[in-house]
């Protein structure tokens, strides 16, 4: 149960008073506010059925019945509609052509399944003794509040969120509380298929078994049916707000309506949403936002009131709803229902497990992977983070990927950030330059990746893995992080290996390559595309890649070490020449990543050191100060001494600040050292553009033929080391981007990536190590249950183990209603639910690791920019007329690792077109 109900606990014998009746036996032309719902689901009077019918024996379990709740839930709606009718007889009026209810069988039509049957019409629970229509009438209900009425500001009465609660025995299922649920009519009707339960009815399961024991005790209705699951989507979530859950929803049913739309092809047809099964996994019910549990009790998938807190003492370990929903519901939060067109909207198998507690992410996916589909046994497994908004065909392309090459163990699509319309959050400098990023990475490493086999990181917010390649060592690896980070390891705790599994994705991409006796290998999938939302302020993004930034660090150790595994799969020669180069490549990102603080110095310190004498300029190899060769002339050496002092003071704020704060608390800082580092970087910018210029204004004259001008780069060092480095890097930039089709970004992005990118060594990678300690997710995990409806187990007369609950009755007009309050509530921006968050607190062991790295990383950048620096090497390194050595070799390095991508992503689009037209026959 939710907390906000957690302080009004369900108890069977809580009762409330309900107002008797003010009409008069014979009737009156008094309405109630529920009369006119009431008449709009109850057949007209004459009808057959319309009044009066043999009462089913009360005793009847509700799942039993022929009619569902309704034959045991009339007598409490009528009771309420009664008691309403005093205080709203002006909201509703009775028609003249209606005949009064005969006051002897009060009734509450819900005619909910089988409709082949007729409408059961229960008198309603007598009267209290003392009452009789002239006292009150006492009815069982939950703590929860109840229907009533309020008035809005025109003075207009509406009905407030309500649940009415039921008491029942519940028949176990092998010793399980497993119960389904019919749906109202209301939605039944609204949709397609109602041929079968899958379709109107909710199976709601109590689990009382950890996840690994899920298959051994429980079942799923795809394993009744016997449906063969190809695709087995799962979308995990925490406390998303309902705009992100109709995102990724939504966008889901969009790509199932696209593969049954493929009429036959590639073995898809107008029936292929049975092959494919969406898990909606939230991790801990007190942390679901209740707005996002509103639209799911709108697509039927789950029902407030129902979840159990323990089952005869055993607590409930996750709480599963089953349902093959027909309501599509996207952003504007507009209720769509299946139209029997398989290009529109289609059924969906959904199974939406609610976790009773806050385990983490990691925890989510053991319950799919090692609940779910030991049960499922899919083809292909799709991981979705709730938030992320697939393109339509982004499951198609995906599958394919698997079809094509049996070896593929793994896959991922282009993960592009949310821009907005018309590219307003471009306007952010932290949006643009997070687009860059990812453009880039999807451009370049990712093809690069591809092509040798072996990628890095599939994203968890969206990657597909071949299910049976998972089975063994991979997800073993996988899931060893979520004990080390529940502190369940026995012994000294290992510090780089808790760091390490904080991007356990990346593990697992590992294991899957060096699966022993195995030839896997990871495919990175163009033509799948997903949009995400992405930080937009600068403390967010710090939390963010501190734990992106330690992971992936140390996760790229463990795979450089680890490579010997190699030789005991069984990857062909050709294979493993491809994946010992990636392995080299990613060796040398490891040690520019160790030493970026520092190169970025020396950098900075090259490319804006201006001299006052030429003696100065001789001994530091420092532009001179002058008014043809400084463009800051005559205070450029001065600014650059001040420039340089303002550096490094911005930097040491940054690590003390770091070393005791969380980013929320130091957010001016951030915000100053972030601008300033940016200032230095224009700075420098000016004064390389500036150099460039000088550069190319003294090319001779006689230079005047491409060929003539290859043969005069050689000649002047300087043009050639900084011109032609920086002008291949970004060259290479724009032409690949252009390759792709995707050329926007280099002339939006570009300016504010540079500005940012000293911030992101100098803020961003000295946060995340100077809190290398800290290996938590940043949420706080609950540790005890909450409070809800407990479930006591007896035998009945006939020896049967039943359940003793109350059990929601199914109302969907109101959470049609709960719709329309949420539009109307869109109007005015509304925030995701801020929660306290804490972070373990540190052990000793784990400050002295982080002590110690720090320690090493500091030393090491501080040598290498001193000694780069120094007044005597750089005498002995440097030559007349020609840059600071070190920075030549930065400069063509990172020139030559950009044409290693660009070779990387230029094989990739061959073999990408290739495919595209093979798919095309």
């Amino acid at each position: 149960m939710s907390q906000d109900h957690a302080n009004h606990a369900v108890h069977v014998d809580d009762e409330i008073s309900v107002s008797p009746p003010t009409s008069s036996p014979s009737g009156s032309d008094q309405t109630a506010p529920f009369d006119e719902f009431l008449r709009a689901t109850t057949p007209a009077v004459g009808q057959p059925h319309a009044y009066y019918q043999p009462a089913p024996n009360p005793a009847t379990p509700f799942y039993q019945h022929p009619r569902g709740i309704a034959g045991i839930g009339h007598s409490i709606a009528q009771s309420l509609a009664r008691s309403a009718r005093s205080t709203a007889s002006s909201l509703t009026r009775r028609s003249s052509a209606q005949p009064p209810i005969p006051p002897a069988t009060p009734y509450f039509y819900y005619p909910w399944t089988n409709y082949n049957q007729p409408p059961y019409m229960m008198p309603s629970v007598p009267p209290h003794p003392q009452s009789a229509y002239g006292g009150t009438t006492s009815v069982a209900t939950s703590g929860i509040q109840m229907g009533s009425l309020s008035r809005d500001e025109n003075g207009d009465s509406m009905l407030r969120r309500h649940i009415q609660m039921i008491k029942q025995d519940v028949e176990l299922t092998n010793g399980e509380f497993i119960l389904d649920i019919p749906l109202s009519r209301e939605y039944v009707e609204s949709v397609c298929e109602t041929g079968d339960e899958e379709f109107t009815h909710l199976r709601y399961t109590a689990c009382t078994k950890k996840a690994d024991d899920f298959a051994e005790f429980y079942t799923l209705r795809q394993q009744e049916k016997g449906r063969r699951t190809k695709i087995a989507v799962v979308c995990t979530m925490y406390n998303e707000d309902d705009q992100l859950l109709t995102k990724t929803m939504s966008a889901v049913m969009d790509n199932i309506a696209y593969l049954c739309s493929m009429k036959g092809r590639k073995g898809w047809d107008q029936d292929s949403w049975k092959d494919i099964v969406v898990v909606l996994i939230s991790d801990g019910k007190s942390q679901c936002n209740k707005r996002s549990l509103d639209i799911l009790s709108a697509m039927g998938m789950y029902m407030e009131g129902l979840p159990r807190s323990d089952v005869n003492g055993e607590p409930v370990q996750a709480h599963i709803f089953e349902l093959t929903t027909q309501v599509r519901i996207d952003n504007s939060l507009v209720p769509q229902y299946t139209t029997g067109q398989s290009d529109k909207i289609v059924p969906m198998q959904t199974i939406f497990l609610l976790k009773e507690k806050n385990a983490k992410k990691i925890n989510s996916h053991r319950w799919f992977f090692n609940g779910l589909c030991k049960i499922l046994d899919p083809e292909v497994c799709i991981l979705i983070d709730v938030g992320t908004k697939p393109t339509k065909q982004s499951f198609w392309h995906l599958y394919r990927a698997f079809q094509r090459n049996e070896n593929v163990a793994g896959a991922c699509g282009e993960i592009f950030a949310e821009l907005g319309s018309h590219w307003q959050n471009l306007y952010n400098p932290l949006v643009a330059t997070q687009n860059f990023e990812y453009k880039m990475s999807n451009i370049l490493d990712k093809p690069l990746e591809s092509v040798l086999g072996y990628i890095a990181v599939l994203p968890g917010a969206f990657s597909a893995y071949r299910y049976q390649a998972l089975q063994g060592t991979p997800l073993e690896s996988y899931f060893k992080g979520e004990a080390l980070h529940n502190d369940h390891c026995e012994g000294r705790p290992n510090v780089s290996e808790s760091n390490m599994y904080l991007a356990e994705d990346r593990i697992l991409c590992f294991e899957l390559v060096m699966k022993r006796d195995k030839r896997y290998i990871l495919k990175y999938v163009k033509s799948a595309r997903a949009e995400t939302d992405v930080p937009t302020e600068l403390h967010d993004l710090i939390k963010q890649r501190r734990r992106w930034l330690n992971g992936s660090f140390f996760a790229s150790v463990y795979s450089v070490s680890n490579y010997y595994r190699l030789f005991l799969t069984k990857h062909t020669f050709f294979r493993m020449f491809l994946l010992t180069l990636e392995t080299i490549y990613n060796l040398a990102n490891i040690i520019y990543s160790w030493f970026s603080i520092a190169s970025i110095y020396v950098c900075f310190f090259f490319m804006f050191n201006l001299a006052a004498s030429e003696d100065l300029a001789a001994c530091t190899q420092a532009v001179l100060d002058s008014a043809t060769q400084d463009p800051f002339f005559p205070i450029g050496p001065y600014m650059a001494q001040a420039t340089r002092g303002i550096y490094i003071a911005s930097f040491v704020s940054i690590v003390v600040a770091s070393l005791g704060n969380k980013p929320t608390t130091i957010k001016p800082l951030l915000s100053i050292v972030t601008i300033i580092f940016g200032i230095c970087m224009a700075l420098m910018l000016t004064l390389i553009c500036w150099t460039v210029y000088l550069d190319i204004k003294n090319i001779p004259p006689t230079v005047k033929t491409l060929n003539q001008f290859i043969k005069y780069v050689p000649s002047d060092p300087n043009f050639m080391d900084l011109a032609i480095s920086l002008m291949c890097t970004y060259v290479m930039y724009i032409v690949v981007s252009i390759v792709y089709l995707d050329p926007w970004h280099p002339f939006t992005c570009l300016i504010q990536y540079l500005l940012m990118s000293p911030s992101f060594s100098n803020v961003l990678m000295v946060y995340a190590f100077c809190n290398i300690h800290d290996i938590s997710w940043g949420t706080k995990g609950q540790d005890t249950a909450s409070v809800g409806v407990s479930v006591e187990i007896h035998k009945n007369e006939k020896g049967k183990m039943v359940a003793t609950t109350e059990v929601p009755a199914p109302d969907y007009a109101t959470e049609l209603a709960k719709l329309k309050e949420m539009v109307a509530e869109m109007k005015n921006p509304h925030a995701v639910v801020t929660r306290s968050k804490d972070v373990k607190s540190a052990e000793d062991h784990f400050k002295s690791f982080r002590t110690n790295v720090l320690l090493c990383w500091f030393i090491s950048n501080f040598a290498l920019a001193y000694m780069l620096t120094n007044e005597y090497v750089i005498k002995r390194m440097g030559s007349p007329g020609r840059a600071n050595p070190f920075l030549v070799f930065l400069l063509w390095s990172v020139a030559g690792l950009t044409g290693i991508r660009f070779t990387g992503a230029t094989v990739y689009i061959i073999q990408w077109l290739t495919e595209r037209a093979v798919d095309m026959f």
